[in-house]
């Protein structure tokens, strides 16, 4: 900002004034400039500092003293680079600086002259407006005028002028009104641009103002059809058009153009079209096309320009019959001996991109009738119809507004032709499948291809159908409607001259998944070496890869692995080799082309070895040790100095205490056993009675107080279903009506060696269940753990479920199958 300071009533800013040669000067040019310093400014300093400033920069100037007394300081730029500038004359005081004048210095280029002037007469103002283009900017204010007069002849003369047109600012255009012309007389017109530093003008048009007309568009319509007008053929469109009012007595020719809907393709031009009639018919377009048309009209045959297109009008072509292919397939089922159902397939392959749109189809026997209704008339792609057995062919025919197509033949042949030779799938993607096959001999004119859903999906259900009529080919590629983990069937029919030959079907995954879960495995029997399993197949799953084959794998107790396979159809297998007496896991690995599932765990264990076999094993064995023992003995006695000492002294059995080991009478004694609810007991969730037989008692046990009855045989063997580690699931129903009894064999005490007793145990809850009134038991009884092993007691448990604990160590509970026994310990 500018500081005033006044010294004696006169500020500074009347101290020094800036003269310029010229205010406005070519861009790039030098220029020189001063400024003055008035004598009435006494109170400045003689030798104050005069600065320059140009924009923003500070410049030193040149002082010099006049003869009057005044001070003149000068400037030169060399090149004024910039098209306005503002040069500013300062005094420094002290540290800033005062502005005593102020200049602003423009730069530009002379115009340049105006060029593509152009005029029109336009009918509508009933003036003459031209335009032209300015040229480039020459960065100073520059007015533009139009100057114009009229000639009679070639616009080398001047007779009368015309008032100057001068257009508004910033427009490149101006009108001559209708007052100032003669419509038609030359007139010599041109345009004259001026600034500060010159003058410039267009080259000089001459015209005459009706030769430089311009009409506006016309206006396009569509021609009905009348009695008087037949309608337009396919590919044809009638049109009319109404040109301008004003222009009605003019002569004129008028251009058409059109275009197919949406505008992809260019525009086609058709013309000229004479004004006379008013109406054209335009042929050669695409049947069942929209076309979009513009219309625009001239003078002529005198000079004159092109109006504007006229507004688009849109309009369709008339359809065509169509122009279609069909190809054909059906399946035949004889619904009597004289009647035969028929459903066919067709599919249509247009023969030209605008073959006409399909609105129905036909099916006719041959030779029908127009009169007669035929057997099919839908807008399906197929149909179903009853048909005499002696009729061999119906004709299928596509139609629309215009007509129909070719009729097609459908023979319904006989299937003597050779089969293919191989069929084979290949998943090319989830969404596709590729279908092989090798042609037979001879070469088929054709094929059919069909799919759908495979089982459990109804037959026919939905299917897709192709047909290939290249008889050399060896696959094709599946697309429409393939699905992931969708087992499909494929059919592949050879299509002959007069025949078909027997399809060929196949099943096939897009892409599969691993089954979910292999079938359960049930003990059948089991023996002593042996154990029989089944399972039930299971049903084949949506989306689920066939079964290739099972793998069963069994484990004995010293974590030996054993295992073999099976095929798909197998549903049952029996393990030999066991061993008796001995506990084995088992379970089943089901196995598709995408991966296997593994069934749950199944444990068993085989029969024991029966008494007899015992007995036979036990009297080896004694043999053997006592043919061992006499070979020694009889060499040990061979030395004469042993004889005398083999045979000892032999106590006598009545005088020692072996009797005192055992009470002669035996107390009956209630107490509670180990609750099943313990957690160091495994519950017992199913036990079932396998095999029984008969054994009469004792004739000292039948008066027994604890009520017992038939006695159970030895045990044979046990068998755990389920995973031993996991908890039972099987639901166990309590039992109301009857109580449960488990009996036990005594064998004895040792000073009591004997038959033993049988013990038995009462409870009024079922086995399985929950807590129970306390049974009644006999303690201190001795039980034998094995047939060669010693004699040990009998621990019991005090709660009321009746459990045995030690027990389920050795073979006791005769003829029991235990499902689920979990944390068995002692197994």
């Amino acid at each position: 900002m500018t500081e005033e300071r006044r010294h004696g009533g006169q500020s500074l800013e009347e101290c020094g004034r800036i003269s310029l040669p010229t205010p406005i000067v070519h861009l790039g040019d030098p220029i020189t400039a001063s400024c003055t310093i008035s004598p009435n400014c006494s109170h400045l300093d003689p030798e104050s500092q005069i600065l320059w400033k140009l924009g923003t920069e500070l410049q030193p100037g040149k002082r010099q003293r006049l003869a009057d007394g005044r001070q003149e300081f000068t400037i030169t730029v060399a090149h004024l680079n910039s098209p306005r500038v503002l040069l500013s004359c300062c005094l420094r005081w002290g540290t800033s600086l005062q502005i005593l004048d102020q200049a602003e210095v423009q730069a530009g280029y002379p115009p340049a002259a105006p060029h593509n002037l152009s005029c029109l007469m336009n009918l509508t103002t009933n003036s003459l407006i031209c335009q032209w283009e300015p040229g480039p900017n020459n960065h100073l204010s520059t007015n533009f005028t139009l100057k114009s007069f009229k000639s009679r002849g070639n616009c080398q003369t001047q007779e009368d002028s015309i008032p100057d047109c001068v257009p508004n600012d910033g427009q490149n255009h101006c009108s001559i009104p209708r007052r100032h012309l003669q419509l038609y007389q030359n007139m010599g017109i041109w345009v004259q641009a001026e600034n500060a530093l010159g003058t410039s003008k267009s080259p000089q048009l001459c015209l005459v103002p009706m030769d430089v007309v311009k009409l506006e568009p016309p206006t396009l319509w569509a021609l009905d059809p009348s009695p008087e007008v037949a309608p337009p053929q396919p590919g044809c469109l009638l049109l009319r058009w109404e040109p301008w009012r004003p222009s009605l007595y003019i002569e004129q020719k008028c251009e058409l153009r059109h275009q197919p809907q949406p505008g992809e393709a260019s525009w086609a031009l058709v013309g000229p079209l004479l004004s006379q009639t008013l109406q054209y018919e335009l042929c050669g377009l695409l049947p069942s096309t929209a076309y979009a048309l513009q219309l625009r009209c001239t003078r002529w045959p005198l000079p004159g320009h092109w109006s504007d297109w006229s507004p688009s009008l849109t309009l369709t072509t008339a359809q065509q019959a169509p122009i279609v292919r069909l190809d054909t397939w059906w399946r035949q089922r004889q619904l009597d001996p004289r009647t035969a159902d028929v459903q066919l397939f067709w599919k249509p392959t247009p023969l030209d991109k605008y073959s006409g749109q399909i609105q129905g189809y036909l099916v006719r026997a041959p030779d029908q009738a127009e009169t007669v209704p035929p057997l099919c008339n839908t807008t399906e792609l197929s149909c179903t119809f009853h048909l005499p057995l002696e009729a061999q062919e119906v004709v299928l025919v596509a139609y629309n507004t215009a007509g129909t197509s070719h009729p097609t033949p459908v023979v319904f042949l006989e299937s003597r032709g050779p089969p293919l030779a191989r069929l084979h799938t290949v998943a090319r993607d989830p969404y596709s499948l590729w279908v092989g096959w090798e042609p037979p001999s001879p070469r088929p004119q054709g094929y059919v291809i069909e799919w759908g859903l495979g089982p459990p999906s109804p037959s026919g259900s939905n299917k897709s159908w192709k047909m290939e009529h290249n008889g050399s080919m060896s696959g094709t590629l599946l697309q429409e409607n393939i699905r992931p983990f969708q087992l499909y069937e494929i059919t592949v029919t050879p299509l002959y001259q007069d025949t078909v030959g027997p399809s060929q079907h196949i099943y096939a995954y897009s892409q599969e998944m691993a089954p979910s879960h292999a079938p359960e495995l049930h003990l059948k029997h089991i023996g002593k070496t042996w154990a029989q399993l089944e399972w039930a197949p299971q049903a084949p799953e949506l989306g689920k890869s066939p079964l290739t084959h099972y793998t069963v794998f069994w484990t004995n107790a010293q974590d030996q692995s054993f295992s073999t396979v099976l095929n798909a159809s197998s549903h049952g297998l029996v393990l030999h080799g066991l061993e008796p007496a001995s506990l084995y896991h088992v379970h089943l690995m089901a196995t598709s082309r995408v991966g296997a599932a593994n069934s749950t765990s199944l444990t068993l264990m085989t029969l024991a070895l029966e008494e007899s076999e015992l007995h036979v094993l036990l009297g080896l064995f004694a043999f053997l040790l006592l043919f061992t023992c006499l070979c020694g003995a009889a060499r040990f006695c061979c030395r004469p100095s042993r004889k005398n000492p083999l045979w000892p002294s032999v106590p006598d059995p009545a005088h020692s205490s072996l009797g005192s080991w055992v009470p002669t009478i035996m107390v009956e004694e209630t107490f509670q056993l180990p609750s099943l609810r313990d957690p160091g007991m495994p519950p017992i969730t199913k036990i079932t009675v396998l095999e029984e037989e008969e054994k009469k008692p004792v004739p000292w046990e039948s008066n027994d107080s604890s009520g017992s009855c038939g006695l159970p045989t030895l045990v044979q063997a046990y068998v755990l279903q389920g995973d031993p580690r996991a908890p039972s699931t099987q639901p166990q129903p309590p039992s109301i009506t009857s109580d449960q009894v488990l009996y036990g064999k005594v064998l004895g005490s040792p000073t009591s060696p004997g038959p033993g007793h049988y013990l038995r145990c009462d409870s009024t809850q079922p086995l399985l269940g929950g807590l129970s009134p306390s049974p009644k038991f006999y303690e201190n009884l001795w039980f034998q753990t094995s047939p060669l092993g010693t004699p040990e007691p009998l621990v019991p448990n005090q709660e009321d479920d009746c459990v045995f604990g030690p027990l389920l160590d050795f073979p006791l509970l005769q003829g029991l199958q235990v499902h689920g026994v979990e944390g068995l310990g002692g197994v």
